[in-house]
């Protein structure tokens, strides 16, 4: 007992102490005894150091990533940051413009590949086979956990004979390409979502001859205005079912199917009419968002996230200004879905395999897919198991509108999507009067012809 009280009268003397320390003037500390100053660089370093304490890779660790012009969103860049802050990891972007990016590409590659670790491709079968050769150029991919998430079109998509060589973050569904138009626009001017290409074109004259530009249609980056023929790939196959089997087993051609000419034929009948505005040829794709918030333009082909994308860029512009329909080329009505899309693939000479797989697997959290969606304004949807989206009321209109699907015939065909710029050499020819419909067609035809005897495709044999 005499023990406690003896603690007791010690702790009280201590608090006495204290106190009267306390209400004493404070004695300047020593200049010895002074913390010394850590400078920004050395916390920095310090935090760096205990972030990547745990990381298998090296010090200094860089995995470099070539890709086309908007095929890495921003969302992803930030994502990058988070997985180097987390495994010491730089990625390096390195962003090539779109019309030259195959060329760099295969240029690298041919020449040992030498500073890539991962590369951009369009997804597909064809493709990736005979653009890409990823049995040779990419690292397998089939074991990879994610890989079971994936959406299984789209796993298709970047796989052969069973071996998955790509993963594939994209809005496949909500991405699909229709005409996002101004709704305030087609009501003042007493215009209804158009059914057919009667109606549509009808709309377009409407609209000129009120002094707006019917449709931003960029043709200067060489692809886009490809979409209007290839994308109608549904109709293609509803006016003659079983046509893109038949291509695939070389027994017909683009040459004679009457609804691939009747396509191009009203879009050059578009274009000669002034639908797309007078500087339809040097409009830009990296413009359309601008184009369409100043209601220069009352339309443009893109996906689901363009009002998204003009309101965040001009927050005056209301989202639920714009609604969308299909294109009504040959009068479409079945919404033309793509499974494929840009893709990312591990170079098979890369240095830094395990790296890149490391960023594989950290993109493909669910928790940094969902960050992914949330931060691109132009995804409304991924192509991934556990992922939340939010859709508008007019992004639901149109689900709810066009009931049947079909496949876009850049994947539904072989020998299509690989020589994509080159269609699109093809219509700017025909629009400036080099080529009519009729050739654009053969010219297809014979591009497939030639990559088809280079696979050593048995059906041309």
């Amino acid at each position: 007992m005499s023990r406690y009280r003896n603690l007791l009268i010690a702790l009280v003397v201590v608090l006495s102490i204290v106190m009267a320390t306390g209400c004493s003037p404070a004695a300047p500390t020593p200049a010895a005894e002074e913390p010394a100053i850590v400078e920004p660089t050395e916390v920095q370093a310090t935090e760096d150091a205990q972030a990547t304490e745990a990381s298998p890779f090296e010090p200094g660790t860089t995995i470099t990533y070539i890709a086309s012009q908007d095929w890495i969103k921003d969302s992803e860049l930030e994502l990058a940051k988070q997985f180097e802050a987390e495994t010491g990891v730089h990625v390096d972007f390195q962003i090539i413009p779109s019309d030259q990016y195959f060329n760099v590409l295969q240029t690298k590659i041919e020449a040992g590949g030498e500073g890539i670790d991962i590369f951009g491709g369009q997804s597909g079968k064809t493709d990736i086979k005979l653009q890409l050769n990823v049995e040779k150029n990419a690292v397998p991919l089939t074991d990879e956990e994610w890989v079971k998430r994936m959406n299984p079109l789209s796993t298709e998509q970047v796989s052969l004979d069973g071996v998955t060589y790509g993963l594939t973050i994209w809005d496949t569904v909500g991405g699909s390409w229709v005409m996002v138009y101004n709704k305030s626009i087609f009501a003042d001017n007493g215009i209804s979502v158009p059914t057919t290409y009667a109606e549509f074109a009808a709309a377009c004259q409407t609209l000129q001859d009120a002094g707006i530009n019917p449709i931003y249609e960029p043709f200067a980056d060489g692809w886009h205005h490809v979409l209007w023929f290839l994308e109608m790939g549904p109709v293609y196959e509803a006016a003659n079912p079983g046509l893109a089997d038949a291509l695939n087993a070389n027994k017909t051609t683009f040459a004679a199917d009457p609804t691939m000419l009747t396509t191009l034929t009203q879009l050059k009948e578009m274009y000669d009419k002034g639908y797309f505005g007078a500087d339809g040829l040097s409009n830009e794709y990296v413009n359309t968002e601008a184009a369409l918030a100043g209601g220069e333009y009352a339309m443009t082909v893109y996906g689901f996230g363009l009002p998204s994308a003009i309101h965040t860029a001009y927050p005056d512009v209301p989202e639920d200004n714009f609604g969308f329909f299909l294109i009504p080329l040959a009068d479409n009505q079945i919404w033309n879905v793509n499974p494929a899309a840009p893709s990312k693939f591990i170079y098979s000479g890369s240095k830094n395999i395990e790296a890149a797989k490391a960023y594989f697997e950290f993109l493909t959290r669910p928790e940094n897919l969902q960050f992914m969606l949330d931060n691109e304004a132009k995804f409304t949807m991924l192509n991934f198991e556990g992922i939340t989206a939010e859709l508008s009321a007019d992004q639901q209109a149109f689900i709810d509108t066009y009931k049947e699907q079909g496949t876009v015939y850049q994947t539904a065909v072989n020998y299509v999507n690989p020589q994509w710029m080159d269609v699109g050499q093809d219509l700017t020819a025909m629009f400036t009067d080099a080529m009519t419909p009729e050739e654009v067609l053969a010219s297809i035809d014979q591009r497939r012809t030639d990559m088809a005897v280079t696979a050593e495709d048995a059906a041309w044999k």
